[in-house]
């Protein structure tokens, strides 16, 4: 059967304020020493298992631009432009209807653009492996992240102990964030996994799951694509996916379908969730600094500071996160990463709109 890739483009990044901003979120910067974007490693990671013409990104409509410039080979038609953010159900929901009309059937991995893999071949052989529990019956498949240390910023997997099949696995549950007393137990447990976020399936699967459990967005859907491949298709769409429910893949299907299987998975996998995990993916020097940019020290420790174009001097601080832009500077300290999206509330609170 053949095998296609979703990616989920269309991410706001607001824990990359002040980098990330509404018209260039983290998924179009570069994070890394070598330049590239997320969404274009993302890319680049898949292209020994799925061809070109088989990758499809979905985006908000206005970053469609970006999708042209970092990834020139995509075909046109595979870049998705969602008129409005509506979560991840009707984004895979949308992808998957067009697929199948596309090609009868097939399968999908879906993926998030904004994740780093650092053991690419390990990663692939547990796509493959994906693909092939994917194609039986109406399997849904996910990946959970054997965890390495109570992390409550993930949502966690349950797969049942001894249900285990060339390592894969009966899903028992999937639970929200826990608080750190509850992560440190998943972890002691050893049957908790971190959710990737990353899904497999054929598209007639999930389209069966939508309309069996999702009979809203399953109909509105199907309402948007009869009119695929015709000249009105851009107007209903815009028109109607606004109207479509608002709801994760996870809530609206993973938790309530049957025949979800989990594959656990430790390829180096990061979700660059906010500026913190800059210190993990890049080099630090002697004293477990993270710096970019014109950057002179003195006694500084544990610091992450990403400069722009100025000068950045930096005298006796300790674990402090620091980025400069041309028209705002953060500075938070590391146990408070999680609250930059308070900020973001503050600004539209006061209309300062052009800086989201």
């Amino acid at each position: 059967m053949k095998i296609t890739a979703v990616i989920m483009a269309g991410g706001k990044g607001e824990r990359f304020w002040p980098k990330s901003r509404t018209n260039c979120p983290k998924q179009f910067l570069s994070l890394t020493s070598d330049g590239k974007t997320m969404l274009q490693k993302t890319v680049d990671r898949l292209r020994p298992l799925v061809p070109m013409e088989d990758i499809y990104i979905v985006t908000n409509q206005e970053y469609l631009s970006f999708i042209q410039e970092q990834i020139p080979e995509l075909p046109a038609e595979n870049a998705i432009g969602e008129p409005c953010p509506r979560n991840t159900a009707p984004c895979i929901g949308l992808a998957a209807s067009l697929i199948q009309k596309k090609y009868g059937d097939a399968v999908m991995m879906v993926l998030p653009s904004d994740h780093l893999i650092h053991a690419q071949e390990l990663y692939l052989d547990i796509l493959r492996k994906a693909t092939i529990v994917a194609e039986n019956n109406r399997n849904l498949v996910t990946i959970g992240i054997t965890p390495s240390y109570p992390e409550t910023g993930y949502g966690y997997i349950r797969y049942v102990t001894g249900s285990g099949k060339n390592g894969v696995y009966h899903t028992a549950e999937f639970a929200e964030k826990p608080d750190l007393e509850t992560a440190k137990r998943y972890l002691h447990e050893h049957c908790y996994l971190w959710n990737s976020g990353m899904f497999i399936w054929k598209a007639s699967s999930i389209l069966w799951n939508m309309e069996k459990l999702m009979p809203d967005l399953y109909n509105g859907i199907q309402e948007i694509m009869n009119h695929y491949g015709t000249d009105d298709f851009s107007e209903v769409l815009n028109a109607k996916f606004p109207e479509l429910p608002s709801e994760s893949v996870d809530y609206g299907i993973m938790e309530k379908a049957e025949n979800i299987y989990t594959i656990p998975a430790s390829f180096g996998w990061d979700d660059v969730g906010s500026w913190l995990s800059l210190e993990r993916i890049n080099p630090k020097d002697q004293n477990g600094n993270f710096f970019s940019g014109d950057i002179v020290s003195v006694d500084t420790k544990r610091c992450t500071v990403s400069g722009s174009s100025k000068l950045i001097a930096l005298v006796g601080i300790r674990d402090i996160i620091i980025v400069d832009t041309p028209d705002a500077l953060l500075v938070c300290h590391k146990n408070n990463t999680q609250d930059i999206k308070k900020i973001l509330t503050e600004l539209r609170d006061e209309n300062r709109t052009d800086l989201l």
